[in-house]
């Protein structure tokens, strides 16, 4: 039987989150077949697993032009108001839900399908480097489905839009694990928790928080709550920096951003019973203990200090899966492990210091171009380690490659 993917013309869409749904309808319009593979049950898994957490940004920033155009035209009332910042699971209900119930959408979403390999048909990753015959032949998936599977599909043009929630960072100097810390993986949390609904997990229990950023500072407002109303509950939070600034933004337009913020700061000076906050140390080694998980702090001058905890959450941020791609020609950064062009830009543009996420956009399809012809990485995981992805940019990047793509061919 012939399918879709047989013919000429057709798109591969990896991931069924905001970038992908958006590429999907921006290259159905241009007269492109495609499949979008989502390794989840349902569409916006990623997002869904963040659900509690407020957006910074109001939904005026989160919807692309083709995403309403298409739900007012389905009789689909449109998410807001547009000034409202909702909630993951809010985006996901009432925006990337409905979008994928549409027809057009519901007929090519092939969910708990995963992705586990794309190559080049007879060609290896060493092969006709910068060659037009490179660009000639078709993508060669590897794709297993919601049976386990296995089998091989076909594309003339791939867009890897997997995101990175799901590609934690370990809690390890260096980026690389600590001693023990795989042996004592069922005790750490790399995601944000809802403290608020799993409350009776963390009450009461000893916790380690390590990281600084934006998860983390979340993560320490509820926990900081939690502690209020449950004294018996202890926690420290570990960051690597001596004197973290906490990503503050001068005059922040984004309220809630700020409101975490000046949260940390004061966290930080003040002496809160119950809640510690200690910066300028690394996790050195964890071993488990009759009485928990033991965790060596090591501090910038070399003491190392151990203490006793029940649980660690570890928020060191995130990273995509390049192993996907492994066999394609794709020039990676040295520094941020993204797209190499695009890192460059992103790293031109931040200057001396890092650039507020409201002062990025996209730089154009030919900056997401890779040497691997007709291949983009695209949302969040184009941004590597950067931080300051915004959904509006990741539908400024759709618009620029479905710009170029007009029609198959």
């Amino acid at each position: 039987m012939t399918t879709a993917a047989d013919e000429p013309g057709h798109v591969a869409i990896l991931g069924a989150g905001p970038i992908g749904l958006d590429a999907a309808l921006a290259f159905l319009d241009n007269g492109w077949s495609a499949t979008v593979y989502e390794s989840a049950a349902t569409v916006a898994a990623n997002v869904t697993s963040w659900g509690h957490i407020r957006l910074f940004t109001p939904w005026s920033m989160n919807v692309s032009t083709r995403m309403l155009a298409r739900l007012q035209t389905a009789g689909v009332a449109p998410p807001g108001p547009a000034e409202y910042c909702p909630t993951g699971g809010e985006l996901a209900e009432q925006l990337l839900g409905p979008l994928a119930e549409l027809p057009e959408l519901a007929a090519i979403i092939r969910s708990r399908t995963r992705v586990l390999a794309i190559a080049r048909a007879g060609l290896l990753k060493h092969e006709e480097i910068g060659s037009p015959q490179r660009g000639s032949r078709r993508f060669r998936l590897l794709v297993s489905d919601p049976h386990g599977v296995e089998r091989v599909e076909h594309a003339d043009l791939a867009l890897d839009c997997t995101g990175s929630y799901g590609q934690s960072n370990v809690v390890g100097d260096g980026g690389i694990p600590a001693p023990g810390e795989l042996g004592v993986a069922d005790r750490i949390t790399y995601q944000i928790p809802d403290v608020g609904r799993e409350g009776g997990k963390w009450a009461g229990r000893r916790v380690l928080l390590v990281g600084a950023g934006k998860s983390a500072q979340t993560a320490a407002r509820d926990l900081a709550e939690l502690v209020d109303s449950r004294p018996s509950t202890r926690v420290v939070w570990a960051v690597r920096a001596a004197d973290p600034d906490w990503g503050e933004v001068p005059d922040d337009p984004l309220p809630q951003r700020q409101e975490l913020v000046e949260m940390s700061q004061r966290l930080h000076a003040s002496a809160v019973p119950g809640m510690q906050v200690r910066t300028g140390v690394v996790i050195d080694a964890l071993r488990e203990s009759d009485d928990g998980v033991v965790v060596a702090l090591r501090s910038i001058t070399g003491d190392v200090e151990e203490i006793v905890v029940d649980h660690i959450i570890a928020l060191t941020g995130f990273l995509g899966d390049t192993s996907l791609y492994r066999q394609l020609q794709v020039h990676e950064c040295y520094a941020t492990a993204a797209p190499m062009n695009l890192s460059a830009a992103l790293l031109a543009a931040a200057g001396d210091g890092p650039a507020d996420c409201l002062a990025q956009a996209s730089h154009g399809v030919d900056v997401l171009r890779v040497p691997e012809p007709n291949f983009f990485v695209l949302g969040m995981k184009s941004y590597g380690r950067n931080s300051n992805f915004l959904l509006r940019v990741g539908y400024e990047q759709v618009d620029e490659v479905a710009g170029a793509y007009s029609r198959p061919g």
